[in-house]
């Protein structure tokens, strides 16, 4: 079956607005996409940030009568006239197929994959999480994940205990449990993001293993490892808190960062930790520490 697809052209604003607007008008699915090529941050847990000139787009099948949709449309968006938009048809094709094809195993430094569930894994014998792409929380994809995750792979965690503050999904706690970490502490203020974790830690046969909870529910501990992929505000507001969940000798990521706001992360983490250089990649950074006795 062919379909149409109605594109606005809105801000960050109006987008949240448009997308409720083309879903109460019957659009079969409705996606925001970047319009100017900009970055965003990694999103804290909860949040839903979007670029400030969005691309919202609804699709409509072929049999849609899209000139009584644009008057439907005019009268909720009235009395404001309708953003710029334009209506394109599209070839008939299998959309679900298409779209797991946009998927493939994506490899991590040496030993870690992450593998889509439709998926064989290419290298068996490596460590796969089994994880699907989603709407939220995070599939490996952003380049502060990426950080994050080569980094774990180069550690050895065999009997580590470790913290994954901000957890999301849960990616870097299943990770680090399917690196050899014996207990792991999965932190995210969102309780979504706590059921998505728990949810992939089963798939990865790692819920033993994996505690998940509220930052206001942190049990009394010191962890030989912390990693946290948040934001650089969040970061340092958080850092003598963070500090105190690993031992001394223990070791620390942060991740979220952009390159002019790295000395100032850096600075809120030297009272506790010998921080070593930045590591960067797509315009992000990742920042390491030892923490110090005391």
């Amino acid at each position: 079956m062919p379909w149409f697809q109605l594109i606005f052209e809105s801000d960050a604003e109006q987008a949240p607005r448009v997308a409720d607007w083309l879903d109460a008008v019957g659009a079969v699915s409705v996606t925001l996409n970047d319009s100017a090529d900009q970055p965003l941050y990694e999103p804290p847990p909860g949040a839903t940030p979007l670029w400030n000139r969005t691309t919202v787009v609804g699709l409509f099948p072929d049999d849609a009568d899209m000139e009584a949709t644009l008057i439907r449309l005019a009268e909720q968006s009235a009395p404001e006239p309708l953003p710029t938009h334009r209506l394109e048809a599209l070839p008939d094709q299998d959309w679900e197929r298409a779209w797991m094809d946009a998927f493939e195993p994506m490899r991590f430094g040496e030993r870690l994959w992450i593998v889509p569930s439709w998926h064989t894994p290419p290298e068996p014998a490596a460590v796969n999480i089994l994880l699907d792409p989603g709407l939220a929380f995070g599939t490996g994809t952003h380049p502060t994940t990426r950080l994050c995750l080569e980094w774990l792979d180069g550690l050895e965690l065999d009997g580590c205990s470790v913290i994954d503050y901000g957890a999301g999904s849960g990616i870097l706690a299943i990770a680090a449990a399917l690196l050899g970490a014996s207990t792991v502490l999965a932190v995210d203020n969102d309780p979504q993001a706590l059921l998505a974790t728990e949810d992939n830690a089963r798939r990865n046969g790692v819920e033993r293993r994996i505690d998940s909870q509220l930052p206001q529910h942190i049990p009394a501990v010191q962890a030989d490892l912390l990693i946290a992929n948040i934001l650089a505000g969040p970061l340092i507001a958080l850092s003598a808190r963070l500090a105190h969940l690993v031992r001394p000798g223990g070791q620390l990521g942060l991740s979220g960062i952009l390159p002019d706001q790295a000395e100032a992360v850096l600075e809120a983490y030297r009272p506790w930790f010998d921080m070593d250089a930045p590591t960067e990649h797509e315009g992000w950074i990742r920042l390491n520490g030892r923490r110090t006795g005391g």
